[in-house]
Order: C-alpha cells, then sequence, then structure tokens
C-alpha cells in the first residue's frame, strides 16, 4: 500500500493548521497523491480533496480552511505549484534557485524557504516582495511564521553552529532581533497565534525555551528529559498559549502549561519537607544563574505514552467540540485523538484513531465516514460548491480559518488581503523566476 513519503522531516512532509475554533484540517503528502482533510468532531474525519495527478509531493500546504494550496513535488523540487483545489485551476507557478525546503503561508505572506535564501511573497498577488540571500546553511528548511497577518513575524536560524533566532518582520519587511536561544544549532521554532511568544528547541531536545516578541525575552523555560537526547518532530502552542506541546523520535508527547505558578502556588503546610523545599528554592537566589535556571525549569503538565517509538510524528493542540484535545499523526499514516484534562493534567487518554491512507476510514467498522469527494480536479471543477461559506470573511470556505474576533479581528475580514471565491482575486500568473 502507498506510504507517507518519508523525505524531508515530517514537519515539512504533511502538517496541521489549527487555526480555527471548532475543527482541524490536515494536509498530508504521499508518494502517490496529496490529501486534505477536515476533523469535524472526534468521530468525523472528511477527506476535503485527493489530488492524484502530482506523485511524490512532499510540500503541501493549504492556506487555513480556504481553497489555496500550494504544492512541491520532488519531480519538481525547485518549483513551487499554488492551485486552487475547489476550481481545479493552477493560480501561479514559481521556480527557484535550487530545492524548495519549506514553504510557510498566513492571509498576507507567503514564504518559501531554501537551504541558503528565504523568499517572501504577496499572497494578495503572488508578487515577490523580498529576498533574504546569504543565510546560514538551512538544510531543512527550520523557518515559523506567524498566522497573524498584522505583524506576520518570521523566524530563522541565525547560525547552523549555535541556536541563534532571527526575528524578521515580514509586514514592513525588515529585522527585529536576534535571540540567542540555545547552545546548540535550532531544531525546532514555533509562534503563537498572535505572534506574542516563540518557542525553541535545539537539536538536544532536552530544554524548550519560550521569548517574548518582539523583544526577544525569555519568559519559560521547560526540560523535556535530562537522560537522552531526542529528535523535536513538531513543537506547537494551543491557540489560546496556554500549553505547549512537544513530540519527537521518542515514544512520549510532552504537554507544557504556561502559567507563573510562582505567584499563585498556595502556602505550603508547616512541615519538615515543605520547609526544606522552601529553603531550597531561597538557595537558588545565591548560585549561579545556569544552576538556578536548571532547578527552576518546570516539567510537563500532561504527557502522552504512544505504543511506538522512532516513528516521525506531528502533534498539535485543538479544540474540538469545545473540549481541548492532543492530535497526533504518525508518519505510517494514522491519526490518534486524545482528551487533555486543562485542570489537572497528567496522562492523556486516547479517545479515536483515524487512518489517513487507504480508503480513509477509521479503525472502528461502525463508525464508517461518508464517500470521499471527487478525486479529480476535472471532478472537482464541474462539481458545483455545496458548502456555503460560513465566515464573515467573503471568500472563505467551511470556517474563517482563524479564531474570529481574536487572533484576526472581525472588522478585519472585509478588508482582508485574499478573497478566494472572487474570480478576479487569484487569476492565473504567468510563470517567472525569482
Amino acid at each position: 500500500g502507498s506510504e507517507l513519503f518519508p523525505f524531508p522531516p515530517p514537519s515539512r512532509l504533511w502538517r496541521f493548521l489549527t487555526h480555527f475554533v471548532s475543527c482541524s484540517s490536515l494536509a498530508i503528502g504521499t508518494k502517490t497523491a496529496y490529501r486534505l482533510f477536515s476533523l469535524s468532531s472526534v468521530e468525523q474525519l472528511d477527506q476535503v480533496h485527493e489530488n492524484n495527478e502530482i506523485p511524490d509531493v512532499y510540500i503541501v500546504e493549504r492556506l487555513f480552511s480556504s481553497s489555496l494550496v500550494v504544492v512541491v513535488s520532488h519531480a519538481k523540487p525547485r518549483q513551487m505549484n499554488v492551485y486552487h483545489f475547489k476550481k481545479g485551476t493552477e493560480i501561479c507557478n514559481y521556480s527557484y534557485s535550487s530545492n524548495i525546503l519549506s514553504i510557510r503561508l498566513n492571509r498576507q505572506r507567503l514564504i518559501v524557504c531554501l537551504e541558503e535564501s528565504i523568499y517572501i511573497h504577496n499572497i494578495k498577488d503572488m508578487k515577490l516582495l523580498k529576498t533574504i540571500l546569504d543565510t546560514p546553511p538551512n538544510t531543512t528548511g527550520l523557518c515559523a511564521l506567524s498566522i497573524n497577518h498584522s505583524n506576520s513575524y518570521l523566524a530563522y536560524p541565525g547560525s547552523s553552529t549555535i541556536g541563534e533566532i532571527v526575528l524578521y518582520d515580514g509586514h514592513n519587511l525588515r529585522t527585529v532581533c536576534t535571540i540567542p536561544a540555545h547552545d546548540g544549532p535550532l531544531a525546532a521554532i514555533t509562534f503563537n497565534s498572535t505572534g506574542s511568544k516563540l518557542a525553541s528547541a535545539s537539536e538536544k531536545g532536552t530544554v524548550i525555551r519560550v521569548f517574548s516578541i518582539p523583544d526577544g525575552q525569555k519568559l519559560y523555560e521547560f526540560r523535556r528529559g535530562m537522560k537522552r537526547y531526542v529528535n523535536i518532530s513538531s513543537l506547537v502552542f494551543s491557540m489560546d498559549s496556554q500549553f505547549l506541546c512537544a513530540s519527537s523520535n521518542t515514544e512520549t508527547v510532552h504537554i507544557f502549561k504556561l502559567e507563573h505558578t510562582t505567584d499563585s502556588r498556595p502556602e505550603e503546610p508547616p512541615t519538615w519537607s515543605g520547609y526544606m523545599g522552601k529553603m531550597f528554592m531561597a538557595a537558588t537566589n545565591y548560585l549561579p544563574a545556569q544552576v538556578s535556571d536548571m532547578m527552576n525549569q518546570d516539567r510537563a503538565f500532561a504527557t502522552v505514552r504512544l505504543n511506538f517509538s522512532g516513528q516521525r510524528n506531528i502533534c498539535t493542540l485543538s479544540t474540538i467540540q469545545k473540549l481541548p484535545r492532543l492530535l497526533v499523526t504518525t508518519s505510517d499514516g494514522h491519526l490518534y485523538i486524545y482528551n487533555l484534562d486543562p485542570q489537572d493534567g497528567g496522562e492523556c487518554v486516547l479517545i479515536k484513531k483515524h487512518r489517513l491512507l487507504g480508503s480513509g476510514k477509521t479503525e472502528n467498522k461502525e463508525n464508517d465516514l461518508r464517500p470521499p469527494l471527487p478525486q479529480s480536479y476535472a471532478a472537482t471543477v464541474a462539481r458545483q460548491s455545496t458548502v456555503p461559506s460560513s465566515s464573515s470573511m467573503p471568500g472563505y470556505s467551511e470556517d474563517g480559518g482563524a479564531l474570529r474576533g481574536e487572533v484576526i479581528p472581525e472588522h478585519e475580514f472585509a478588508t482582508g488581503p485574499v478573497c478566494l471565491d472572487d474570480e478576479n482575486e487569484f487569476p492565473p500568473v504567468s510563470i517567472r523566476s525569482p
């Protein structure tokens, strides 16, 4: 059967897009096709679109829950193709000087990351706005883009040998600052939904740090573990920025809670252990900063014990049916859904397992899904759209694609930079090479 393509790293292979309130969207690339899914409930996983005409897809990025999708295949690894998948039309394509390693997009900007350069496009007309040349060698295409288009912050490695992060203002096209995040090279970086926080992990994978944006001050430091080095495969905030999730090549997924416990911790009872604990914490004030920091690091608020290890996976935190969930996809084509207790944390409970490959149905026979939508471009063009837009943002199908009224203010929808149902909004663009 089909397998998810093993290269490049999973964050470039398939990504969760959890930028809206009540459901999640998932895009995957395989050797034979790319597929888009919508998770409207724990039980319901719908295949929104499948395209079998582009093989060996290793990058597929969907603009929130809109009809715009960006695809890169191993057949043409230097070419980016932008499609309106519901109409079955190509909006444009661009070719670059070397292989495309990752793509990030929000409602204002589209970012193309090569090994030693970054291209910034205006998503409304796909015009190239800026080229950042001679970036440090970035073999995995590591970069992050804030989904909040009012700032469009971009983060990428400032060094290939140490964990330095360059913060770039994608709206005003200028460098903001450089953040000395880790001693070793970076492995993961991610923004929260508003672009006010940035989390990072190094290749060691033992410590995760959170910085304030745009000033780059360290806010939190979490220790994932000290026993062994791991490869962090995904790092993601919850939409409300209360939690931060990290997964790796081990069997444990860690969820950290972003709160200042020193101000809210209840008074401990006058026991010997409580007394010694206070003495220990007081002693850290007189120790070197490096030692004190390690002692004050918070451990995981919640965890998941996967029934496998060594398998590439991607995680996200989402609100489904008004409850917080942890979603985990694996390179063998499965989606696992766990409940997260937002009050007490602890071990997350597995409540559902879906198959993403093959028939696209769940493991449980009694929960058969609805038939998939038409799978070819021709069928997509011939089919009249039966799903009216529920968003107040013109042209955006399904959900608005973001926390309406929070991440992007409601009044901005009417004048937003993208209107995909407008015939003239994304006319075909002639092929150009930046």
